[in-house]
């Protein structure tokens, strides 16, 4: 077994063990110093600003976090236990502080990075230079803010040697009109260390939603599928318990529960007439050509079966006035690996859009022979399928579009020559850090694949 395989195994199973921690500092908080609080004037940059200056996608910014000895030793004795510590943050001469900082991700972001011998239980101190990490800035149950923004999220790209993934991912669902995350390239530096280059990927919550929709201030729910895989609608306890935002306000899911049941109980001439009346149809067939032309093979067209099968890798929101529900995507460090040929043992989808193997039973699949299941045999994915007219449009204008090579390669070039010397300091000053030979490889690579499935 090559290292990369052994690296990614885990991501079978982020989404039976997630590491995500619910965001409570009251249960987080450890023995240590707190920090000085830094009052506002009322004048910083960062309170009369938005968010459009943090992911300016022309931007390569520098943020600077300063925690304590102790509190960084607290966290890095156990990265995986995603334990917040008081901090601050300083970016472009503005100190904020107190701010809350954890080290994130799902398993497979700790694999190689934490002395623990066991990958499935993530444990022990830290030993890669970057791990992810999240900065909260509504600390102790406050409304505080960064232009705008309640959390920053610095992904470490430890597996993405083309450093592009998530950014280009994410960029190409935006510019097809599909709600995605903005991200950009970023600098960390931590107690006056230069940490190396991460991808800042906005979070997604009400202030996204806000910012995305006429109405944002409807429900978002995480890795809940309006459907289980026998097609049924679930209880609404279970929609609740996957909600993100309006937690505190009596939520209630019947909107999604309402859409689940309207599909559980369709047929094949009246599934499409109930997708448009919850669904934006050229919304979700973008998303679903840009979901198979990169290959986001870990996302919710990847049905994993072992004990039922189950998709992930998503987000829902619920438009509240617009009564219409809207398909999110998230987590794209996997995404344009198998455009050629499965190099990634655990992620391959088997069927091409709308395609069936097995009679919908589970099937082994992969040089790991891990079980899947079609995901046309999903009532809802089924139901996407019969908008072919829609989907071959739409192709047509992702390929003519976003995806055309003179369009893609003027992104990749410009965001290359923005990060370029700072994959170079990262190389000069850190050891673990990917050499600028290897990184110009992986850029050759993901080149190769983009024209690779422009050809198909």
């Amino acid at each position: 077994m090559t290292v990369y395989q052994k690296l990614l195994i885990p991501t079978l199973f982020i989404f039976l063990y997630s590491c995500e921690k619910v965001d409570d500092p009251a249960n987080n908080k450890p023995d240590v110093p707190p920090v000085d609080i830094i009052v506002p004037t009322g004048n910083e940059k960062y309170l009369n600003e938005d968010s459009d200056y943090i992911y300016d996608q022309t931007q390569l910014h520098t943020f600077e976090l300063t925690l304590s000895d102790a509190a960084l030793a607290t966290i890095d004795a156990n990265p995986a236990a995603e334990q917040y510590v008081e901090g601050s943050l300083t970016f472009e001469g503005e100190t904020i502080s107190p701010v809350g900082i954890r080290y994130k991700g799902s398993i497979g972001a700790y694999v190689g990075c934490v002395s623990g011998s066991d990958w499935s239980n993530p444990s022990g101190r830290k030993t890669c230079t970057k791990l992810s990490m999240k900065v909260k800035f509504n600390w102790q149950d406050t409304d505080d803010k960064f232009y705008g923004i309640k959390k920053l999220q610095f992904h470490s790209q430890n597996l993405d040697a083309s450093q592009m993934r998530d950014r280009l991912g994410y960029w190409l669902f935006r510019q097809m009109g599909v709600p995605a995350p903005r991200s950009v390239h970023a600098r960390l530096i931590i107690n006056g260390a230069y940490t190396g280059l991460y991808a800042l990927v906005e979070q997604v919550d009400g202030r996204f939603t806000r910012e995305n929709f006429d109405d944002g201030k409807g429900n978002v729910y995480k890795e809940i599928w309006p459907i289980n895989a026998d097609g049924r609608a679930h209880s609404e306890a279970t929609y609740l318990n996957k909600l993100e935002t309006n937690e505190d306000e009596n939520p209630s899911a019947a909107m999604i529960k309402t859409f689940g049941e309207e599909i559980s109980t369709s047929n094949d001439a009246t599934i499409k007439s109930v997708i448009t009346k919850w669904m934006d149809i050229d919304e979700i067939m973008a998303y679903a050509v840009v979901d198979r032309v990169i290959k986001v093979d870990d996302g919710p067209f990847h049905w994993y079966c072992g004990g039922g099968c189950t998709n992930h890798n998503y987000y829902w929101y619920e438009e509240p006035t617009q009564q219409t529900l809207h398909l999110i995507p998230w987590d794209l460090d996997n995404a344009f690996e198998n455009i050629v040929i499965p190099r990634n043992p655990v992620t391959p989808i088997a069927d091409d859009w709308g395609e069936i193997t097995n009679n919908c039973l589970p099937f082994q699949f992969g040089s790991f022979k891990l079980s899947q299941r079609s995901a046309a045999c999903d009532k809802l994915t089924a139901g996407w399928v019969q908008f072919d007219e829609e989907y071959n449009q739409m192709m047509t204008k992702f390929m003519e579009g976003p995806f055309s090579e003179a369009i893609v390669d003027a992104q990749l070039d410009a965001w290359s020559a923005q990060i370029r010397a700072a994959t170079t300091e990262a190389n000069q000053t850190i050891s673990d850090a990917i050499t600028v030979i290897g990184w110009e490889s992986a850029m050759r690579e993901l080149r190769s694949s983009l024209q690779f499935a422009r050809s198909k």
